[in-house]
Parts: C-alpha cells; structure tokens; sequence
C-alpha cells in the first residue's frame, strides 16, 4: 500500500498529495501522518518538493476532505452514516465512539481528533449531522488541520534523509513509550485521587461555625 502511495505521489506530485489528503479525511485508509513525514522529509536538502507549496497543498487537501465530510454528514444524517458509512471504516461503534466525544468536549474534539487515529474522521460527519453551524466549524477544523499539518510536514522535514531510520525507532520503541505513559497517567490519576480523598476528610473534620 504505500510503495503504490509513494509511486503514485513521485508520478503526479502535488495533485497526489492533495487527492490523498483529501480522500484521507473522507474515511479512505490512508496512512495520513506517515505520507506527511515522508513528503516532508523530501523537503529537505534539495528534495523534490518545496516545503511551502507542499504545506499549502496537504493543508488544502485536508479542508477539501473535512468540507465534503462536513456537508454529508449534514446531508444524509446519521441513518444514512449507520448504514452505508462501513464502506469508509464508519461502523457504528466508531460513529458511537466519536459521537461520545462530540457530546463531551463539544467543537474541541474536531481541533484535537485530527492527532487522534480513529476520531478525526468522523468528527467532520458528526459536525454535520448535530446542525453545528459552518463558519463555527471551518474555525475549528481550520485552526486544528494547520496544527496537525504544520507538526508532520515539519517533522518529516528535520528528519530529512534519515526517513527510513526514524521509522524503525519509532516502531521499535513506540510500544515502550506508550506503556510508559500509560504508567504515569496512572500514577498522576492515583495521586490526584489520594488527595482529593484527603481533601475530603479534612473538610468533613473541619469544625463548621456557629451562627
């Protein structure tokens, strides 16, 4: 899949990356942040790209994706996602999943879904279908896409030539680092935890004023 990624990229250049991104966002699976190093990491040291135009084209591409999705969602509804969005990886437990997070942070979920796998793209649908107005929406999906395309374009740009390298350790020790994290996330939980339980004692032991 991303040998033929890559061919069709090297043969047709910037209209490739935006057909990708843009497809990318409708739900087509494709290695999106993986496409944005590599792309990014031919910027540099006289690679065939200009990191310029190559942001502007994978930023434009990302909107076209997250416009269409938007408009259909607000289209066809919900029903229509439930029953035909399987084709795009939509199941509706993803949808369901997504729809929690929309329900919870509100807009926020479509600014940060887009470093989520599996939530940003569905987001855009789920703006649609709750009537979220456009422009409230654009704000949002805008800020959030430049973000998430400036981070991997740059990122891959400072790799440069040592794409392959970097790749290697960051399937090496991905699994460690986030074992790690998820260690520390939970130390942070217990702590937080014991001291709200001891905030707690200490208010109820706390002598109240008599009038």
């Amino acid at each position: 899949m991303k040998e033929f990624l890559f061919d069709f990229i090297s043969q047709y250049g910037y209209v490739a990356l935006y057909l990708l991104l843009s497809a990318g966002m409708l739900g087509v699976p494709i290695p999106d942040e993986t496409l944005m190093v590599f792309i990014g990491s031919l910027t540099a040291l006289g690679g065939p790209f200009d990191f310029g135009p190559t942001l502007a084209v994978i930023y434009a591409g990302t909107m076209t994706g997250m416009t269409v999705s938007y408009f259909i969602g607000h289209r066809v509804g919900k029903p229509f996602l439930n029953r035909y969005g399987k084709w795009v990886k939509l199941t509706p437990s993803r949808i369901e999943r997504a729809e929690g997070w929309f329900k919870k942070y509100g807009l926020w979920t479509v600014f940060f879904g887009y470093f989520v796998p599996g939530v940003r793209h569905f987001t855009c649908y789920l703006s649609g279908v709750s009537g979220v107005k456009f422009y409230k929406y654009i704000l949002y999906a805008g800020t959030g896409a430049l973000l998430w395309c400036t981070t991997f374009v740059t990122l891959g740009r400072f790799i440069g030539n040592n794409f392959e390298s970097f790749l290697h350790l960051f399937h090496t020790y991905m699994g460690i680092s986030l074992f790690i994290l998820v260690i520390l996330a939970a130390i942070g939980v217990l702590i937080y935890l014991r001291f709200r339980k001891h905030h707690i004692v200490i208010l109820k032991r706390k002598p109240k004023k008599r009038p």
